[in-house]
């Protein structure tokens, strides 16, 4: 349980925006240059962004010179982007059906938004059919053990989180997640990304406060004595870890890229 969000959307996610944009918005961005580095320049192609969050990867692929469609299917996020992206137009629309025509965008983006769905193979099909140059998508393939850590040190145990059905998982690796791809149909060359999340504790604590990600619901589902002691177990671990005022944790990204053939 780190700060890897590999439960599905629908566990650990909705309705959580405003906590969302207040801190894993700022993990989630770190591929956001990697990305931009492989599709190549702008020259006002279009770009599709596929759950797009608290918007701030679309916001960045805007200033970049892309024209952007944004599309995300939860409301609270849509909100979030809208607040602190005023000028960004946020779709409700979202995987496996996306509302827009074969092949109607030159780059598709999917930013750790495959490894939540029922049937990622699915999702990746649809994200290849709207575009009409190339597509790219991440998931989380190492992330800190920190959540884990603190919920041994609070003498808790984790909830397992639900997996999906075999022939529909994948495994959690570059190297699985680009089989996954190819089983969909693309053509990915896969790297890896880690870098370092330096994160002040607010942040990560208005995460498991606000139900991001799998601390987050397994925070809420906590009694008030418990809380009281993830929370204080988290104030010893993150005390011990402080550099200036912030934590550094390691992130590893698998980041795949395919290109669409001419026709």
């Amino acid at each position: 349980m780190g700060a890897d969000p590999r439960e599905r959307a629908g566990m650990s996610w909705i309705g959580t925006g405003d906590a969302y944009a207040a801190s894993y918005a700022s993990l989630c961005a770190g591929t956001g240059a990697r990305m931009r580095e492989l599709v190549g320049l702008a020259a006002g192609r279009s770009l599709l962004d596929v759950g797009c969050g608290d918007g701030t990867l679309a916001a960045a692929w805007s200033d970049a010179g892309f024209q952007i469609t944004a599309c995300e299917p939860d409301r609270s996020m849509r909100e979030a982007a809208k607040r602190q992206h005023p000028s960004l137009q946020v779709v409700d629309a979202g995987l496996p059906n996306l509302p827009f025509a074969d092949q109607s965008f030159d780059v598709v983006v999917a930013n750790f938004v495959l490894n939540h769905l029922d049937d990622p193979r699915d999702g990746a099909r649809e994200l290849y059919r709207v575009a009409s140059d190339a597509v790219i998508a991440t998931i989380w393939s190492h992330s800190s053990p920190l959540w884990s850590e603190v919920t041994a040190e609070a003498d808790l145990v984790a909830t397992t989180s639900a997996r999906l059905p075999a022939g529909k998982d994948f495994e959690r690796t570059a190297s699985g997640f680009e089989r996954m791809l190819r089983d969909a149909g693309w053509n990915p060359k896969v790297d890896e990304l880690t870098w370092t999340w330096r994160v002040r504790p607010q942040a990560l604590w208005a995460s498991v406060d606000g139900g991001v990600a799998g601390a987050g619901a397994f925070y809420r589902t906590l009694t008030d004595a418990d809380r009281l002691r993830f929370r204080a177990a988290f104030d010893r671990i993150v005390a011990a870890r402080m550099v200036a005022d912030h934590v550094a944790l390691e992130q590893t990204a698998a980041i795949a890229i395919s290109l669409r053939a001419p026709g």
